[in-house]
């Protein structure tokens, strides 16, 4: 089951108690379903949650038959696609002007009359997410959005989400197919809408997943410095044992006055460890920049051979 079909599923548990709210969650569903026209009312999902939603809001509320193409046995994506239309040309009628809407209608505008308080506002939502909505799973990316036929519908669509208490969520707009999709990608703006509709389970997913991620990023981020470390620490230790190779072959490695023969030794015998850990074993210890100075007096010493060659 997809993240998007299971938040679905858990808006759709949480039913709205008061009529009010229920008739303001169907008008959504109504609205950004399929067909919403005095003569013709056609619901479509792919969700079966919300296909169940839908006919049973119609019928407690309108008493609406309704007939029902269900999917063919073993389709999937879009081919699987539930088809509610309400059957009596008198119902849509009803149930069209019953939420303030008129056959001389060009295009279809949320008529704010049906969404009177927050409440309601919430419940709308709901159903316009149910209706067309989707999510993406947090552990591929953060992408909320709503496919609207109409601009016009989509930018009221925005507009009610933007109006939404203590939340700052700011859906933009595109044009996708055919259709205008409102969308936020924001992962936190996500988690308010989501926790706003009732998926509460769905917000505390997508926070746990981002948090997961914020731990991955940062370990992986020590990770690659630490390698990056030892890589430069190698190099380094690398350059230094051949000066003091170079100064064994030409006969003057014993001429090194004591304290750069000890921390040569040292280096020799352990050319994993880091400047820090060479000048800890030292007697008496010394800092880093100490044994970074006296390895530099090494190798400058291994180069010098070669500088009075050049001339």
């Amino acid at each position: 089951m997809s993240f998007s079909t299971e938040t679905k599923r858990e808006i759709c548990r949480k039913l709205s108690t008061r009529l009010p709210l229920q008739y303001s969650e169907l008008y959504a569903m109504l609205l950004l379903g399929r067909e919403f026209r005095p003569d013709s009312i056609v619901f479509k999902t792919e969700n079966e949650h919300t296909f169940s939603h839908f006919i049973f809001l119609a019928d407690k509320l309108f008493k609406a038959k309704c007939e029902v193409v269900a999917p063919m046995k073993g389709e999937s994506g879009r081919n699987r696609t539930y088809t509610v239309t309400v059957k009596s040309p008198d119902k849509c009628r009803r149930i069209f002007e019953y939420y303030g809407h008129d056959e001389r209608e060009i295009t279809l505008r949320v008529n704010r009359a049906n969404i009177d308080d927050e409440e309601e506002q919430r419940a709308f939502i709901r159903g316009a997410f149910l209706a067309c909505g989707s999510v993406t799973d947090p552990d591929k990316g953060y992408h909320l959005e709503f496919a609207v036929s109409y601009l016009n519908l989509c930018m009221d669509i925005c507009r009610i989400i933007r109006e939404i208490q203590d939340c700052d969520i700011n859906a933009k707009t595109l044009s996708r197919g055919g259709a205008y999709i409102a969308y936020i990608k924001d992962s936190e703006q996500i988690t308010d809408l989501l926790t706003y509709m009732g998926a509460v389970n769905a917000a505390m997913n997508v926070m746990g997943t981002k948090a997961l991620k914020q731990v991955r990023n940062t370990a992986n981020r020590k990770a690659n410095s630490e390698i990056a470390n030892l890589q430069k620490t190698a190099s380094a230790s690398a350059r230094q044992i051949r000066a003091i190779n170079k100064l064994k072959k030409d006969g003057r490695y014993n001429l090194l006055p004591d304290e750069l023969k000890a921390l040569a030794q040292l280096r020799y015998d352990y050319p994993e460890l880091s400047l820090r850990d060479l000048g800890a074993r030292l007697d008496p210890p010394i800092s880093r920049s100490g044994v970074n100075h006296r390895l530099e007096k090494i190798i400058n010493m291994a180069e010098e051979d070669d500088h009075e060659q050049d001339k």
